[in-house]
């Protein structure tokens, strides 16, 4: 099975802005241009999975639009990572020792409160999980930090033990990646 991971188009900020499960918008043009070039690459029929945040759903609709055959179904835990209290900070504004804090416990620490890398798994491994025992391809419309984690959980990677362990590679704005798996018997 294949699901196709697809991130976000840019988002409207400042850059340099920590702005993980804040609901910020996308810019609209790089939005239509990632649907064109999306619209061509995914196969016919597949289910597309959204996160809520409507730097995706617009994503996603770009792509319903020129794509009636993909069946859309927002899902809430394809949201971003929670930063808590540094959510619309600049990330040059957050004290190096509250990030070293998060790093030296990476798995269960809660950046400015928020949510901990375990939580984020934990919930993309069950979003994971429901696509496998489905048996079918799908599409993801999602973030960085998801498609982080659903790269780990395809690698058969958890727990995390360090920051060492989180993929440093990201996916570009707009793009989309591939992953395999077998269907849940």
């Amino acid at each position: 099975m294949k699901l196709w991971l697809v991130r976000h188009a840019e988002v409207v900020a400042a850059e340099g802005l920590c702005y993980g499960a804040s609901d910020l918008p996308a810019d609209a043009a790089a939005t239509r241009d990632a649907a064109q070039v999306l619209a061509g690459q995914l196969p016919q029929g597949l289910s597309m999975h959204v996160s809520p945040l409507q730097r995706c759903e617009l994503l996603a609709l770009s792509l319903k639009a020129l794509r009636p055959d993909l069946m859309l179904e927002t899902d809430a835990r394809l949201r971003e990572f929670d930063f808590g209290r540094w959510e619309r900070r600049r990330w040059a504004d957050i004290g190096r020792a509250e990030f070293d804090a998060w790093l030296a416990d990476f798995a269960q620490g809660r950046p400015g409160g928020g949510e901990n890398v375990a939580e984020l798994m934990a919930r993309v491994a069950e979003a994971w999980g429901d696509w496998r025992a489905r048996g079918r391809d799908a599409v993801w419309v999602t973030h960085a930090g998801v498609i982080r984690a659903a790269r780990l959980l395809a690698d058969g990677r958890r727990p995390l033990r360090s920051a060492a362990d989180w993929p440093a590679e990201g996916l570009a704005f707009g793009a989309a990646m591939v992953l395999r798996a077998e269907p849940l018997p």
